[in-house]
């Protein structure tokens, strides 16, 4: 995985200190391809269309073990459907914003405001350059590996995986680790 030059403290103690994650969806927590199903009318009328998305088993227990060991996640996405609240639902993340029309800035400093959480405990992840304002508010940027160019360079952590394919699993990783806590995840799972 590919890191920034550092930009102050070393990565590792920023990841140490993080007590808010925040995930962009499409692109990030999904491969960012959007399915529609084909009940809609010849018309093509949303009302009777579903939208679907696929999302990453790997993902969603990285979200899990980053909750358990204290650290919120917040998904902020400009889009939404049923599916994404449904699976942010399953995850327990109480912290969902969808349709952010006004821009993910302030959304992002409206969570931090609610929970009393710095810019520096703040992790950011998105793929695309509408989530270049979430870096604004936040003390660590990441990307999946297939986010825009424009990400990538700005990006501290660079995840090994594509979007919907794994990224946030490596960034969750990644924090737990910094965290010293990553063996202590992985007992759960022995016993």
């Amino acid at each position: 995985m590919g890191f920034a030059p550092n930009q102050g403290a070393p990565l590792e103690q920023r990841l140490a200190n993080i007590k808010l994650l925040v995930l962009d969806v499409d692109g990030v927590l999904t491969d960012g391809r959007i399915y529609y199903d084909s009940r809609g009318d010849d018309d093509g009328n949303a009302e009777s269309t579903t939208e679907l998305q696929a999302f990453h088993a790997a993902d969603g227990l990285g979200i899990t073990l980053l909750r358990n060991a204290g650290v919120t996640v917040a998904w902020i996405s400009g889009r939404g459907c049923a599916a994404t609240k449904r699976r942010a639902k399953e995850l327990g993340i109480e912290e969902l914003h969808l349709h952010a029309r006004g821009g993910k800035y302030p959304i992002l400093t409206g969570i931090q405001e609610r929970l009393g959480v710095t810019k520096e405990q703040t992790a950011a992840m998105g793929d695309d350059i509408v989530d270049l304002a979430m870096a604004r508010g936040a003390g660590v940027l990441a990307c999946p590996a297939d986010a825009r160019d424009e990400l990538v360079r700005r990006a501290d952590f660079v995840a090994d995986r594509k979007g919907g394919r794994g990224a946030v699993r490596d960034f969750c990783e990644a924090i737990l680790r910094a965290k010293d806590l990553w063996e202590e995840a992985l007992l759960r799972f022995e016993s």
